[in-house]
This record gives C-alpha cells, sequence and structure tokens, in this order.
C-alpha cells in the first residue's frame, strides 16, 4: 500500500475545496447571469386579433390554449358537434380539488363536425374545427353576469375565424341552466 506525505495530502486536499467553490462560484455567476438577461423569445401568436362585439373580449386572451388540460368531452347533438373541454391551470386545479372555480379561471371548448371514420364504420371521428368558444371568471368586468362569467365565440367559416356577430345573450342564457354548477355543464372526467 502506498502511503500519502501529509505535504501530498494537504496540496491534493486544497486543490479540491479549490475545485469545489470555483463549481460554486462559477454556478452563482451563470444563475446571475440569466436572471439579468432579459428574453428575446416572443410567442408566435396563432389566434387571429378578433375581438367579441358586445364584451370585447378578444380571441388573444386564450392564445395559449394549447396548453390547457383537456378535462371532458362533450358530443352536442343539436350541432352534431365533438366538443374538447379545456382549462387553465387555475380552472383545473379547482376542478381537480373540487373547489368553486376562482377568478381567472378560463374554460375553453372546442367544437367539431364529425364524420364516419373511413377505416372503421361504426366510429365517428373529428372533421373540420367549427369553433372555439372560452368563458372566463372575472367578478371585475363580469360582475353583472350570472357567476361572474364572460362569454365569447369565435366561428370559423371559409378557413377564417370570425367573431360571434350575435353578442353573447344565447350564452349566459344557456349556462343559467347549470346555475347548480357554477354555470359550466362540465365536469372533470378524471383517468383512474
Amino acid at each position: 500500500m502506498k502511503r500519502i506525505s501529509n505535504s501530498n495530502y494537504n496540496t491534493e486536499k486544497k486543490t479540491m475545496v479549490f475545485l469545489r467553490y470555483s463549481l460554486l462560484l462559477l454556478t452563482i455567476s451563470v444563475i446571475l447571469s440569466c436572471q439579468n438577461r432579459k428574453s428575446t423569445y416572443q410567442p408566435i401568436s396563432q389566434v387571429p386579433d378578433l375581438e367579441m362585439p358586445d364584451n370585447h373580449l378578444k380571441f388573444k386572451t386564450i392564445e395559449n390554449y394549447k396548453n390547457y388540460k383537456v378535462i371532458a368531452t362533450h358530443f352536442r347533438t343539436d350541432k352534431n358537434e365533438l366538443r374538447y373541454i379545456m382549462a387553465n391551470n387555475l380552472a383545473y386545479q379547482a376542478l381537480n380539488e373540487k373547489r368553486p372555480l376562482p377568478d381567472g379561471s378560463i374554460i375553453v371548448k372546442i367544437g367539431w363536425d364529425v364524420k364516419q371514420m373511413p377505416n372503421f364504420k361504426a366510429a365517428l371521428e373529428a372533421n373540420h374545427l367549427k369553433r372555439i368558444e372560452y368563458m372566463i371568471k372575472d367578478k371585475k368586468q363580469f360582475g353583472a353576469n350570472p357567476g361572474n362569467w364572460g362569454y365569447a365565440r369565435f366561428v370559423k367559416s371559409d378557413n377564417q375565424y370570425k367573431a360571434w356577430k350575435k353578442g353573447t345573450a344565447s350564452c349566459i342564457s344557456c349556462h343559467n341552466i347549470a346555475k347548480e354548477n357554477d354555470f359550466i355543464f362540465t365536469k372533470l372526467q378524471k383517468l383512474d
């Protein structure tokens, strides 16, 4: 067995301590330099710059809706539409914990017409995207509305979205049916 002299041992120990402190300082300087930099990343808008005529809710309010969580699916027989229901993180957490939805909650409904699957005749599949709707809970802006909900509907026609010109009175009227469930029809469909 090789014996290490005290001077070599002390030198190795000092070198290891120096390397550890150097690595620590390097890590701290990288973190600080990242915090002081402003990101140049800008998301590219995927939704048009549209606004509802009566309450002025904008399509861009839900610009990142593709990152929301799917919470349910519905099939509207009256519209022959398959709907994906999505929630922002705030709404999802409240639904998951069975709490009332707080201000800032957003529920998005994406409606597709359906067609028969070509390779499985007994099944239907989403065909064309027909509409994207959302509701947002905001006591300040929509305190006069039942449940403090504001509604927006953007209909797709000829491959372009258009704000629903008839306004939101029909949305408010329809959602009054679901008063006992905070004016939303959707319940979280959990995967068990």
